[in-house]
This record gives C-alpha cells, structure tokens and sequence, in this order.
C-alpha cells in the first residue's frame, strides 16, 4: 500500500423519516443525534454517534442492525440524522481514517487501530463535528491486534 489522499463532500442532512432521499450511492455516511427546530426547518447536530461506508449508502442506512444501538445515544427530544459523502476508491480505507479519527461511540471496528498506510482526508459542504482535513498513520500492527511496534 501507499500514502493517499481523499476528499469527501458531504451532502445532508436527513433526518430519519426522510432517510428514504437518501442518494443510493457508494460513500461514507454520519450518524448523528440532532434537535430539529421545525419552526425554522433547521437541524442542530448535538453529536457525533457513528460513522458508516457502504456501496449504497440509503439501502445500507435503512436496513442498519443498529439502529437501537445509535437510539441509546439520544437525549430527550433528540432524533436521529445522517449525511453522506459520496466515494468510490478506497472507501473501507477512507471509513477506516474517519472513524480513528473521530471515534464515535457506537463504532467498534478501527476506534483503537488502523491497519492502513498514511491517510489523508480532507472534509468539506455539511461536514459538521468532522474535522476538515486530518492524516491518519498506521498503528503498528496492521492486523490491529494491540500496538505494537514496526
């Protein structure tokens, strides 16, 4: 593997009853606890909860197994809402950054480990509670079994 560069432009956001507009497109979504203030139409993200990739982000969204799991995060009055970045090439790699990155709670997989070479991600349009651009290098074992050194 070599060092890569990637840039999503995230578009959103949804919240869940219109997780149905959601782009049936290969990317990387964001799962967060939001306040919708319905007199101005507005979302106010509060958090950062999970960070996802699939070939098709709106069928991956819909059928997710947990959703209870991103609903024990939210506080009253919260719901849940999603954005998505669309990509193609590299996209577990790119899922992978992102989530070492941010560490979002209900992840699991690649929170304390990143079995890829150096990655840089660069975050832009309604990218909230992500950085705009972070490098992420590998941790020393590429299985992600402990740190250990190279």
């Amino acid at each position: 593997m070599t060092a890569e560069t990637h840039h999503l432009e995230f578009d959103g956001y949804w919240r869940e009853p219109n997780i149905g507009s959601i782009p049936a497109q290969s990317g990387i979504y964001c799962v967060y606890a939001c306040k919708y203030n319905a007199n101005e139409k507005t979302v106010s993200l509060k958090r950062l909860i999970y960070i996802g990739e699939s070939e098709n982000v709106r069928e991956r969204i819909a059928g997710h197994e947990k959703w209870p799991a991103w609903r024990r995060y939210l506080e009253a009055g919260q719901e849940l809402c999603f954005n998505f970045g669309p990509i193609i090439r590299s996209r577990t790699r790119v899922e992978a950054a992102c989530i070492y990155e941010h560490k979002p709670p209900a992840n699991t997989e690649y929170v304390d480990h990143f079995p890829y070479d150096r990655t840089t991600v660069t975050t832009s349009g309604q990218n909230a509670l992500l950085k705009g651009q972070f490098t992420i290098y590998p941790t020393g074992n590429r299985l992600g079994y402990g740190l250990l050194s190279r």
